[in-house]
């Protein structure tokens, strides 16, 4: 691991940029809004940064929708489909706040979760906080297997990385900016989550890991990944593990 990051302590106010990768959401995405504006964020501003990646449903209407009704939400459409890494590198460029948030766009994670996610970073103690699905939060019961299979791809990023982490597929990562900008995302699907983890560890950034809350859902509810990001993954976890 590399030798510590030092940022400066954050100015107040701080403004919060939520980034929300959208693609055929069209069920939820209203309701993901309602509760990011209705969330407690701790005395910080709001900004929410949707990136459409291409949605073939009634999605990017619904969103013109709630661009025109808050202007607290800005609309980025990606010109194809490339995926979640894709659309948040496009989010992380657009965001303007000191602290980056991603949140996914269906309502597996709960916004709720957000005054657990910030304090480490407003309190001066983290860089980057992980969400965990597995430190005691509730959460739905789903399937074994994913479990299993997320306890490997963790321990191997673990491996590589030298953190402790038990949840490093978690969408919940928060940033701090400084940190960000000195991380370029090359993966354009859910390979974002080991490769984000390899380089905020190399960078030597502060990660604090805070339990969750997680209402996981079915293929059937519209659940996107499959075994072969899994597969993805752990190639992903061993290039950036070992790339200095």
């Amino acid at each position: 691991m590399s030798k510590a990051l030092q940022l400066p302590p954050l100015k107040q106010p701080v403004l919060l940029s939520v980034v929300i990768p959208v693609y055929n959401e069209e069920r939820w995405v209203e309701e993901i809004v309602r509760r990011v504006l209705a969330s407690d964020r701790l005395g910080c501003k709001l900004e929410i940064v949707m990136v459409d990646d291409c949605s073939t449903d009634g999605t990017p209407a619904l969103l013109s929708k709630l661009a025109e009704r808050h202007a607290t939400i800005k609309v980025y459409k990606q010109e194809r489909n490339q995926g979640k890494g894709a659309a948040l590198r496009r989010g992380f460029k657009e965001a303007r706040g000191e602290l980056i948030l991603v949140q996914d766009a269906d309502l597996e994670y709960q916004p709720s979760d957000y005054p657990a996610l910030l304090r480490p970073l407003l309190d001066g103690m983290a860089d980057v906080v992980f969400g965990s699905r597995f430190l005691g939060g509730p959460h739905r019961v789903l399937y074994f297997w994913h479990s299993v299979g997320n306890w490997v791809l963790t321990n191997a990023s673990n491996s590589f990385s030298n953190l402790n982490l038990t949840d490093m597929e978690t969408c919940y990562k928060v940033f701090r900016r400084e940190v960000l900008e000195q991380i370029t995302v090359e993966q354009n699907r859910f390979g974002f989550e080991p490769e984000i983890t390899a380089k905020v560890a190399q960078l030597g950034a502060r990660v604090f890991e805070v339990p969750i809350t997680y209402a996981g859902r079915t293929y059937e509810e519209g659940k996107k990944i499959g075994w072969k990001d899994g597969v993805q993954a752990m190639y992903c976890i061993v290039r950036y593990g070992l790339r200095r």
